[in-house]
């Protein structure tokens, strides 16, 4: 099991990019790999399930381990087939604006594919 950490900066408030991460239809506002996300729930917290559909049209399940709303910080699991990766997240105030941060958990070769994925989408949510 590898760790990754990536974190990005930018101008939009903190409960902006927040409201972004909690509501599960603005993830493919910001994230480009995301196509749509299919759940019971629009808001994540702990033990939500579902599917997040890449733009590729593969399908990732998912649940969601933890959402602290006071801290801006959850945390949840992916599957796709046999590979397992676990991601966490934050939000914190930084200058005018905001950080974020994810830590990624799992096998190096799919933390090292799907980093440039994940920085792209981290530098668009940060943005106002």
């Amino acid at each position: 099991m590898s760790r990754l950490e990536l974190r990005a900066v930018g101008a939009a408030a903190p409960d902006t990019v927040w409201r972004r991460y909690v509501v599960v239809d603005r993830w493919r506002t910001w994230s480009p790999q995301v196509r749509a996300v299919h759940t019971d729930s629009p808001e994540i917290r702990p033990g939500l399930a579902g599917t997040v559909e890449t733009f590729a049209g593969i399908r990732v399940a998912f649940t969601v381990e933890s959402v602290d709303h006071d801290r801006r910080d959850w945390t949840w699991r992916v599957r796709l087939g046999p590979a397992r990766l676990r991601l966490r997240h934050e939000v914190s105030p930084h200058g005018e604006g905001s950080a974020t941060g994810l830590v990624m958990e799992g096998p190096a070769p799919l933390l090292a594919a799907y980093a440039p994925l994940a920085r792209c989408a981290l530098q668009r949510l940060v943005r106002p």
